[in-house]
């Protein structure tokens, strides 16, 4: 079995420490480890962080292999520093199967860059008419524990409240994409001023903030764990700290696109800030901002969502929503949160590693940097910037809001049960 010394990496930023890998395992940590017949990664001025956790990524397959295929996602996942991505149900055919979820986390077997979990749908189809079948996906090889029909709102009460009594048994999840879908019809980008000024049609914050607040009512009602995807406005984080308060078991995520961008960036009608929910205002921003800071927003989550190049470059209308985030996620979260002082890398490893792998329930991941624990792992050099350059991405697509953008921080290295992905920026 190898063995790899990590010698003076900055451990969940603190004070400098060697970590040794053998073959699987974190076999010691300290300082001064002998480093006889191990390979050897000087790390000094480097933060060494466990393997990062995104609950909320698009792989895109089955069905648009054109956009994102699960082995050159989970390249961009190791790129970015992930060692377990959790994949969203609306590929084609539609994941509300055994079979299909078993699909995709054997193809995350195969391609092993780092773990793929499954994410069931709610309801057959997307169609939020009928639940899918959430204990023969749990039950199956790929062991789903979260189930969401992101992309569409589970906007019907009674199916939402039916999933929420369906995955208590199993202690699984439902995850949320929270949009009243009436009062979204047409909408284009933020209702605000910047959509008037535009003449784009308005997406307003209480679209999400009702949803979020039936949901939590359900799930205090039900006792089961309900998570909020992508929540993006100020009312929204009043209404999770609120349910919290009550001791409601509720979870929410941030992308790191509403933590940096605004709806101001609209005004270019460049479809590349065209993302669902649409980016918002800088109270918003703030907002979300000071909720991850103090807990009440759990985790950041990427969505990250590839798209090809025909379905961006187009008018503002046609442009599909979303951008690819895997690669540039820890960066923007330093920018926003560490270099803010408003985090500190104990806690990002927290919002970013530990909290998503307790809430998808992924053994193995989110583990301390310890002796006896499964050595996944990503080194970081903090006092990095550069410009952001997507014809360097793994990722098939290119969707990218920070092209040409200088941001800080650059994962080196990447470790997945002991075994390198990516080594000096370079994936293996």
């Amino acid at each position: 079995m190898s063995k790899t010394l990590i010698r003076g990496a900055k451990v969940l930023g603190g004070e400098p420490q060697d970590v040794l890998i053998d073959g699987e395992t974190i076999a010691e940590t300290g300082t001064g480890l002998d480093a006889e017949g191990a390979e050897v990664i000087e790390a000094g001025g480097k933060v060494l962080l466990p393997g990062l956790v995104d609950l909320h990524t698009h792989l895109r397959e089955p069905g648009r292999e054109d956009s994102e295929t699960v082995l050159t996602g989970t390249r961009a996942a190791a790129s970015g520093g992930y060692t377990a991505v959790f994949a969203m149900a609306n590929t084609f055919p539609v994941a509300d199967t055994a079979g299909v979820v078993e699909q995709v986390w054997r193809l995350g077997k195969e391609h092993g860059y780092c773990d793929v979990r499954p994410i069931g749908a709610v309801t057959v189809g997307l169609e939020g008419k009928k639940l899918a079948e959430l204990g023969a996906m749990h039950e199956s090889a790929a062991g789903v524990t979260v189930f969401s029909d992101d992309g569409k709102c589970v906007d019907d009460a009674v199916i939402m409240r039916r999933a929420l009594e369906y995955v208590k048994a199993f202690d699984g999840v439902v995850a949320q994409h929270a949009q009243e879908p009436r009062l979204t019809e047409g909408a284009q980008m933020n209702e605000g001023v910047v959509s008037a000024e535009l003449g784009l049609g308005g997406w307003p914050a209480v679209a999400e903030e009702s949803i979020i607040a039936r949901d939590v009512l359900l799930a205090e009602h039900v006792g089961s764990r309900v998570h909020i995807c992508h929540l993006s406005t100020a009312g929204s984080v009043e209404i999770v700290r609120w349910a919290k308060s009550r001791g409601i078991q509720v979870t929410a995520e941030v992308t790191p696109h509403h933590l940096l961008l605004t709806d101001e960036l609209v005004r270019t009608y460049n479809p590349v800030y065209k993302v669902n929910p649409p980016l918002r205002t800088e109270r918003d921003v703030l907002a979300l901002r000071e909720a991850l800071a103090d807990g009440t927003i759990d985790i950041v989550a990427t969505d990250h969502a590839p798209h090809p190049h025909e379905d961006k470059d187009c008018e503002w209308a046609a442009a599909a929503m979303g951008m690819v985030g895997l690669e540039t996620a820890l960066s923007v979260v330093q920018e926003t949160m560490v270099d803010t002082g408003l985090l500190d890398w104990a806690g990002v490893a927290d919002r970013m590693s530990f909290q998503p792998a307790r809430i998808g329930r992924a053994l193995g991941h989110g583990r301390p940097v310890s002796a006896g624990e499964p050595a996944n792992l990503t080194l970081v050099d903090t006092a990095y910037r550069g410009q952001v350059d997507p014809a360097g991405f793994a990722s098939r697509s290119r969707n990218t809001p920070y092209q040409g953008r200088e941001l800080p921080g650059r994962v080196t290295h990447t470790w997945l049960r002991g075994k390198a992905t990516l080594v000096d920026g370079k994936l293996t």
